[in-house]
């Protein structure tokens, strides 16, 4: 029994190990391909050679919508794509769970806060979300042009669903594009993600 019990844990850790050295900071993003709201395939590898940003959603989340009510989401939305830097909008909330949306709702959404995505992306499965060991939605990535991850985390440092908070806060993404698009470094690379827990497929 006690074998049985130590070979499972190896194996969760050997798993969660894998999953994690997939979404290294300084390494290759793993590629992906999900539907988006128009009902097209979209790769992450059609945008090599662009500064990619995913961002992991969930339109019921306080925590979202403390970023949208507030238009803060949207304005780095708009200062980015206008750069020509793709954004990616992703749900990865599994049908009949909160955040799940159908396409019709999606782009009704988009269209009601003025949002400004390149792509609202469906990960019903989950699979794209758990390879970039997204925990919460928000949770924030930034792609160079040569697939590499440069930033994974928060959008600020402080963790609340507090509007007021925003603009007391370090906005670790805008930063982050700010630096890289001027030549830069990100000077935090890895920080913690705050929000609700994605609602993944059981």
């Amino acid at each position: 029994m006690l074998n049985k019990r130590l070979f499972g844990a190896l194996f969760a850790l050997t798993l969660s190990t894998s999953v994690l050295a997939k979404v290294s900071i300084d390494k290759a993003a793993p590629d992906f391909t999900l539907t988006n709201s128009q009902g097209q395939s979209v790769s992450l590898s059609d945008y090599k050679g662009k500064y990619v940003v995913l961002e992991w959603t969930n339109h019921l989340c306080p925590y979202v919508q403390k970023h949208y009510d507030s238009d803060n989401m949207q304005s780095l939305q708009r200062k980015y794509t206008a750069d020509d830097v793709v954004w990616l909008s992703i749900i990865s909330s599994a049908p009949g769970k909160q955040g799940y949306v159908e396409p019709a709702e999606a782009n009704r959404l988009t269209a009601e806060r003025k949002a400004l995505p390149s792509h609202v992306l469906f990960d019903p499965e989950g699979d794209t979300g758990k390879n970039y060991d997204a925990k919460t939605t928000p949770h924030m990535y930034i792609i160079d042009p040569q697939g590499q991850l440069r930033y994974a985390g928060g959008i600020d440092n402080i963790k609340s669903a507090n509007q007021a908070d925003i603009p007391k806060a370090i906005n670790y993404l805008d930063a982050g594009m700010t630096a890289l698009l001027s030549g830069g470094e990100v000077e935090n690379k890895l920080t913690a993600p705050y929000g609700c827990s994605i609602k993944y497929k059981s």
